[in-house]
């Protein structure tokens, strides 16, 4: 919301400088976001009237104009703007004037002409982007009047950034009354008087959507002028406001919407058929917006009609077709209150936001409708003319929210404030917000006003108390707090010694929202059952996620996009699955990993990451829990995952998560050069750590014996691990598997697997024949469960 300093000073007189208007405000929850000058520095402009443009001599597209600029002689100026023309008022740079680019005046010589100055467009002065010709001022302009005092530009723009509760302010009557509030003086409100109706002309309005819209005014002006130009001082209040100019009759609607915060609309009442249905969209009907753009109308969307079909996006944007031309005679004015819920996520959902949409989202007040059609109207008649009817408000008035009345504590106030705020200081604060407040010996019961959408509790009011008496206003205090010790269990693997330890093995920590984008989703986990949000940010931004794959792959291609080779990410956070009724929120701990296995290293070799890289990184993190043999990987199937890259990690409970590359069709998708690995825990599955309890350590030598033996295909390592742990006993202390092969000497389906078996005694020397009997029971376990074979 921007504000000129100039037009709040005008409503409200406060005592203090820029500076202190703009700490009171954002001390008062309305935070200044900006404050810039109305206008950039240029000196030595004046206006200037043309009294004769001849064509120049030796160019076609210059003109030889005659400027009076005050007390003198014409001066005669070299001009090539297409709208020079006599009586023609407009900016004229002096000789000796600065433009703001710096750019000095000088006398000049253009094709043998004499030039004595500068005509200038409105971007040559910085105050917008139209260079199409001479910025036009108008006829009632004095010629010589400095220009900067004449269009008041030595004014100051303050940009709020409201918050998305204080919809009451994204207008200068909310601002005004809040600076009021603050300064203690009472805002003078600008001439809302009703204006009498000059003729009997009406048109039928039916709500069809009570719920949506309970409230409808409308009001037919006759004979109007929409030829007329948009006085100067209305076109600069509304450029400082970041709007641009138009045409009168929305020039006017938007002045409105600035001036009481209600968002209006203009329609050509001759393309009118019949009257206006408020009512919900059908599907296959289309509008063709004011933007240009044609939309194809989603059933449920709340739209102005006709009866020929939606005319406008109700609370968004009205439709070209009855848009308001120079060629328009009769007007119909109108202005609503919408719903709040009928009109949020509505403009997102078309690839749309509007000055309307922002403040009908967010809340309008139901009771100023009427006085923004008759302010509009004042407007209106006094600048292009016309005929009034009368202003018909049609309404179910049992749908018109009303303002729920507060049960307010005053020692629950100080409790909270640690402040002892005088209760008619309170009182003074509520009633000069608009409230109505009645007193009790205990409890007062306040009423907010009805632009006062987020009073709903208690503290609401104590917020609002707060921020008036200002929040720096309060005392300094330590709150006390017994201290809590809270339980540190030591069979539990807390989150930060995971995450430490993936940051020590090379990976960097990612945070990402926890909404994906639909398709994304589908591609990565496509048999979970997805939670859509019912108003997304975008349409990027659809579901809850269901796995936190997503997020790290979109990490993954804003960081390849710019040019980074070698990517390692990890994040921790939830996944949902299911619907909001069951819904289900799974804490998950993921990683993703590209490119080289090593940093770049002269000393190094160039080694792209595999998959037993990423899994050596599962399995450390698994190794925190003190019971690593408690976790197994099988190969299994995943959608998104290399079928012969993937693994399922078991933990003795369940399913605790996968790890794998990611399939290549799935790259193709994403534009992704592989490989990409990717792995995703349970946290409930591997926080569960083992206590760590003293063994003693044996005094005797360890003994070292190898085994090669061979085993079909289809036995995995983790099989032959369990089963020699299970035949080896308790001399057992470490089971290695040095080495892999397959070729000659080793017949087709069927692998060949040493192991090192490392074996000792806590009380004594193991002998050969002990170690031979450990071998043999090994050997003769492994041959009866895995059909395994010694290697000769």
């Amino acid at each position: 919301m921007r504000i000129s300093e100039h037009w709040l000073r005008e409503w409200v007189d406060f005592p203090g400088s820029t500076e202190e208007l703009a700490h009171r405000l954002t001390m008062a929850g309305l935070e200044v976001d900006a404050i810039e000058p109305a206008a950039p520095a240029f000196e030595g402009v004046v206006v200037g009237e043309i009294a004769a443009c001849e064509p120049h001599p030796e160019a076609d597209r210059l003109s030889v104009c005659r400027v009076v600029a005050g007390d003198g002689d014409p001066l005669q100026v070299v001009c090539g703007a297409p709208n020079a023309r006599v009586g023609l008022k407009a900016p004229f740079a002096r000789v000796g004037a600065t433009l703001p680019d710096g750019t000095r005046i000088e006398r000049a010589t253009l094709r043998g002409t004499a030039s004595e100055g500068m005509l200038c467009s409105a971007r040559e002065l910085g105050l917008s982007e139209d260079a199409a010709g001479l910025m036009a001022l108008p006829p009632s302009a004095p010629a010589g009047a400095d220009l900067r005092e004449y269009l008041a530009l030595d004014d100051t723009v303050i940009e709020l950034e409201l918050t998305p509760n204080r919809a009451d302010c994204l207008g200068m009557a909310g601002v005004a009354r809040e600076v009021g509030v603050l300064a203690g003086r009472e805002p003078v409100w600008p001439g809302v008087e009703a204006v009498p109706p000059r003729c009997d002309a009406q048109f039928p309005v039916t709500l069809e959507a009570p719920a949506e819209c309970p409230r409808y005014t409308g009001r037919v002006i006759r004979d109007v002028d929409t030829s007329a130009e948009t006085p100067v001082w209305m076109r600069e209040r509304l450029r400082r406001a970041g709007v641009r100019p138009l045409s009168i009759t929305v020039d006017i609607t938007n002045y409105v919407m600035l001036e009481l915060g209600q968002p209006m609309h203009a329609f050509d009442l001759e393309r009118l058929e019949q009257g206006i249905r408020v009512r919900s969209a059908t599907k296959g009907e289309r509008l063709a917006l004011l933007n240009g753009q044609t939309v194809e109308l989603e059933p449920g969307t709340l739209v102005i009609a006709d009866a020929a079909g939606p005319v406008a996006m109700a609370g968004i944007m009205g439709g070209e077709p009855t848009a308001v031309t120079e060629a328009t005679r009769h007007v119909f004015l109108e202005a609503a209150f919408f719903a709040p819920a009928a009109i949020a996520g509505r403009a997102r959902a078309y690839g749309l936001h509007t000055d309307s949409s922002h403040r009908f989202e967010r809340g309008v007040d139901p009771e100023r409708a009427a006085v923004a059609v008759e302010r509009a109207t004042r407007l209106l008649v006094g600048i292009a003319g016309g005929d009034p009817g009368p202003t018909v408000v049609t309404e179910r008035a049992e749908q018109v929210p009303v303002a729920p009345a507060v049960s307010f504590r005053p020692g629950r106030c100080t409790a909270l404030l640690g402040a002892a705020i005088p209760h008619e200081t309170m009182r003074g604060i509520l009633e000069r917000l608009g409230m109505a407040v009645a007193a009790g010996a205990e409890a007062w019961t306040v009423t907010p006003p009805s632009w006062r959408f987020d009073i709903a509790r208690e503290v609401d009011l104590i917020e609002e108390i707060a921020r008036i008496h200002g929040y720096d206003a309060l005392p300094l205090s330590r709150t006390p707090a017994p201290l809590a010790m809270p339980a540190q269990p030591e069979a539990h693997l807390p989150l930060r010694r995971l995450r430490r330890l993936l940051v020590d093995r090379g990976y960097q920590e990612a945070i990402t929202y926890s909404f994906v984008a639909p398709e994304l989703q589908a591609s990565l986990d496509p048999e979970a059952e997805t939670l859509p949000l019912a108003n997304p940010l975008s349409a990027d931004l659809a579901v809850m996620r269901s796995s936190l794959w997503p997020g790290l792959v979109r990490a993954l291609q804003h960081n390849r996009n710019r040019q980074a080779g070698r990517v390692r990410l990890f994040e921790s956070g939830l996944a949902f699955r299911g619907r909001l009724e069951n819904l289900e929120q799974a804490p998950r701990v993921a990683g993703i990993a590209a490119g080289q296995r090593h940093p770049e290293h002269w000393d190094a070799p160039r080694t792209p990451l595999d998959f037993f890289d990423v899994k050596g990184d599962v399995e450390a993190l698994l190794a925190l829990t003190g019971e690593p043999e408690r976790y197994r990987f099988e190969p299994a199937a995943h959608p998104a995952l290399h079928p012969g890259q993937s693994a399922r990690v078991r933990h003795a409970d369940g399913h605790a998560g996968w790890v794998g590359a990611l399939h290549p069709e799935v790259l193709r998708r994403l534009d992704l050069d592989g490989p990409v690995f990717v792995f995703e825990l349970d946290l409930g599955r591997i926080t569960a750590a083992r206590v760590p309890a003293f063994r003693e350590i044996s005094r005797y030598p360890a003994i070292r014996r190898d085994l090669a033996v061979v085993l079909p295909e289809a036995v995995s390592a983790a099989e032959l691990r369990a089963t020699v742990v299970a035949s080896a006993g308790e001399a057992l202390r470490e089971l290695i598997l040095f080495d892999v092969y397959r070729g000659k000497g080793v017949a087709d389906g069927f692998k060949s697997l040493a192991i090192g078996l490392i074996l000792q005694d806590s009380s004594r020397t193991l002998t050969d024949s002990d170690v031979d009997a450990v071998v043999a029971r090994v050997v003769e376990r492994l041959r009866a469960e895995l059909q395994a074979e010694l290697r000769e």
